[in-house]
């Protein structure tokens, strides 16, 4: 996310600096002048800069905000591309008044994590989701629309709390629906998957250790999401044990059609 967002940015602000604790991160991110300079020294480049923007799993978001204030001296504005946004916006709203901080997190990104797999397109067209704090000033506002706006993505504002519920069934509950359709299909029959199979499990190929924390941090929506599903799939199962083929039919038409009213409200946002 982080090296898509700069190549989106390249040549569309004064300068692009990267801060990564990989070397292989950082050499990918200088050989291919993704940014302009690249270091793993937080101390040496946070105070240059007049805006931070971390792009990491939610759990070292949360890290890297506690150790800001020692960092760097000088006020900036802090902004985030983590998944989940209600202890991040706490952790932002905890800082020393010299920063300027608003949570967002654009809605996009693959499986396949790494600078490898960056995209300069990642973010066009895709909804960018900002969570606003009450000490967030119109200056810092401004300058996330404006990188939204720099990259072609979309800007929505959203209560942290709202965006938290609303992810949980949109984001986290379909990573774990795949993991669980994955673990759940026999080895031996690999051979037969098809692209039906493929489409639906994708997500499971994300990093459980990026996702571990989603699901640590939006534990108690994540929760209700799994039992409304559980809920519809006892349903599914109690109608086809019972050959109740037209209560199952019933179920799979609304389906379909709650399918549809989404594509279309999707397509109307757009």
């Amino acid at each position: 996310m982080g090296g898509s967002l700069a190549l989106g940015l390249k040549g569309k602000c004064a300068a692009l600096y990267g801060i990564d604790p990989n070397p292989a991160t950082l050499e990918v991110a200088s050989s291919q002048q993704i940014v302009d300079y690249a270091s793993s020294d937080s101390a040496k480049l946070l105070p240059e800069v007049d805006l931070v923007v971390f792009a990491a799993p939610v759990p070292a978001i949360l890290t890297l905000l506690e150790s800001l204030p020692a960092l760097t001296p000088n006020p900036c504005i802090v902004m985030d591309l983590g998944s989940t946004k209600r202890l991040i916006v706490e952790a932002m709203s905890r800082l020393p008044e010299r920063f300027d901080p608003i949570g967002a997190h654009p809605i996009c990104g693959k499986e396949k994590l790494s600078i490898a797999n960056a995209e300069r397109t990642l973010y066009y067209a895709a909804p960018f989701l900002l969570t606003p704090l009450e000490r967030t000033s119109p200056r810092a506002l401004s300058a996330a629309h404006q990188i939204i706006e720099a990259v072609g993505a979309k800007a929505t504002i959203l209560d942290a709390v709202e965006h938290d519920r609303i992810l949980a069934s949109t984001s986290h509950l379909p990573f774990l629906l795949s993991s669980a359709l994955s673990l759940a299909t026999p080895q031996d029959v690999a051979a037969f998957i098809g692209p039906g199979f493929k489409s639906t499990s994708r997500l499971a190929d994300t990093s459980s250790s990026m996702f571990l924390g989603i699901l640590q941090t939006n534990q108690e929506n994540v929760l209700k999401a799994l039992r409304d599903l559980q809920s519809r799939l006892t349903e599914i199962e109690s109608a086809l044990a019972e050959k109740d083929f037209e209560k199952l039919e019933s179920i799979l038409s609304a389906a379909r059609d709650k399918y549809q009213a989404f594509m279309r409200l999707s397509r109307t946002d757009k």
